[in-house]
């Protein structure tokens, strides 16, 4: 049941999102933006463990891997506007990401 109303909490914000975005990219980007779904996960996970311990690492290990990708959203809108090919562009922004997020994950896990 709960991962039913996360597929369908995930699965609105998406649709809002797209359908917004035909009328406004302002209002469209200010939805994605919100952490809804992370927040709503957040919510679940606690209720499944009552763990604020838990809860805690986990907005830590987010905060930290959300970081990275900031950059990139950046560079993928850069590349659109020089007239990059849209799946090319995201294609090299997600192994970006990827590659970064890694190199993070091997350094902070090395370091503790």
């Amino acid at each position: 049941m709960i991962f039913f109303i996360k597929t369908t909490i995930a699965v609105a914000i998406i649709l809002v999102a797209s359908e917004l975005s035909k009328k406004s990219t302002t209002l469209a980007a200010m939805l994605l933006a919100m952490p809804i779904v992370l927040f709503v996960s957040f919510a679940l996970i606690y209720q499944q463990n009552k763990d604020n311990l838990h809860i805690a690492k986990l907005t830590h290990e987010t905060v930290l891997y959300i970081l990275p990708v900031l950059p990139f959203l950046y560079l993928l809108s850069v590349l659109l506007k020089l007239g990059m090919n849209f799946y090319l562009s995201l294609f090299l922004v997600t192994i970006g990401i990827c590659l970064v997020t890694y190199t993070l994950n091997y350094f902070l896990t090395n370091i503790n």
